[in-house]
């Protein structure tokens, strides 16, 4: 069997390996030659939230959520709603976006994650559903399909994050927060109680773990993740829009676990990546964009089924040897019904 589960003697090497990639992407801001180029790396950072979020549900506990845009797209409304119509400070937005939305999960996961397979999917797609119709249909908050305008960029020490230049440290600071706590809950026990949902469910329930406690924490967990990068989205690009949080949105993220390796620690950076750089090279074939997803999902699943991430750093274990068998002996069943035979010959 595949491993599949970072070992507790590599957390110290894991950590080392997230603080070097962490400062590799430190000099995004000097090798960029542009502001665009500069804001791609800033889409990424928020993309890794979002994916490894959908990454702590999904392939932590095996419970897929088709609610993930919605959730996304929740906390970008609630910060954007707050800052727009009511002036709060975009901060005390983020915090309520997080929260709302982590709250919204827990009620949700109560009743959705009794649930399992395609029901538990069915559940979760209804109340993203429900959310989709709320952002177009509540304009006096949300803009309606015109989308949310007009929202308020961070301010830090009076100083506007209103470019990529200065809102790159603010994703990049909020970002390696997340994944290292990410790396820890990983390798605690917890997060090998919420692993061992995954591997069975049946299974972590005879050895005393709560699995639906332990599912509607993580969802909760997930989902007040995905409104936290909702928050840092709508902040960033000073506009919200519901086509950008709708069902297709749900599905590309279940994609990006699954083709950077779902439930596997590093696989949310290659999902991160492949939903960043994807989408802008095929912006000018925007009808081809679902064709290029589906056509990498299957050579995943024909290939590597295990992601991306399961190409780097696992090997299978090697077989034990065996010595070589005795041509010279007879069988055991044959040397025993010998011994019988003989033995009966002497009585």
């Amino acid at each position: 069997m595949q491993a599949r589960f970072i070992s507790i003697g590599k957390l110290g090497q894991s950590r080392r390996i997230l603080a070097l990639l962490w400062l590799a992407m430190a000099a995004w801001p000097f090798i960029s030659p542009n502001d665009y180029v500069l804001s791609l790396g800033i889409y990424f950072l928020i993309n890794l939230i979002l994916v490894a979020s959908l990454n702590l549900i999904m392939g932590w506990t095996g419970q897929v959520s088709l609610a993930h845009a919605g959730f996304y797209g929740l906390g970008a409304y609630v910060s954007g709603v707050l800052s727009v119509r009511l002036g709060i400070s975009p901060w005390w937005g983020t915090a309520a976006a997080a929260l709302v939305v982590g709250a919204a999960a827990y009620l949700i996961g109560l009743a959705t994650l009794r649930l399992r397979g395609p029901y538990l999917s069915m559940g979760t797609l209804g109340f993203s559903g429900i959310l989709s119709v709320l952002f177009v249909e509540l304009v006096p908050l949300t803009g309606g399909p015109n989308g949310l305008s007009g929202i308020t960029p961070y301010a830090l020490f009076g100083i506007d994050l209103d470019t990529p230049a200065r809102f790159f440290w603010l994703a990049w600071g909020v970002t390696a927060v997340v994944m290292w706590l990410l790396l820890n809950l990983y390798l605690s026990a917890q997060g090998r109680a919420l692993r061992a949902i995954e591997g069975s469910e049946i299974g972590a329930n005879t050895l005393g773990v709560h699995t639906l406690a332990y599912k509607v924490v993580a969802f909760t967990l997930s989902a007040a993740l995905a409104g936290l990068a909702g928050a840092l989205y709508a902040h960033f690009n000073l506009f919200a829009s519901p086509e950008t949080f709708g069902f297709g949105t749900s599905v590309l993220l279940v994609v990006m676990v699954a083709l950077g390796g779902s439930g596997l620690y590093w696989g949310p950076f290659f999902g991160a990546v492949i939903f960043t750089a994807v989408p802008e090279l095929l912006r000018k074939f925007q009808d081809v964009e679902l064709l290029v997803f589906g056509m990498c999902m299957i050579a995943v699943l024909l290939f590597f089924p295990g992601g991306i991430a399961s190409l780097i750093g696992h090997r299978s274990p090697p077989k034990p040897r065996t010595a070589p068998a005795d041509h010279s002996a007879p069988p055991p069943s044959q040397s025993a019904q010998e011994h019988g035979d003989g033995a009966a010959g002497s009585r």
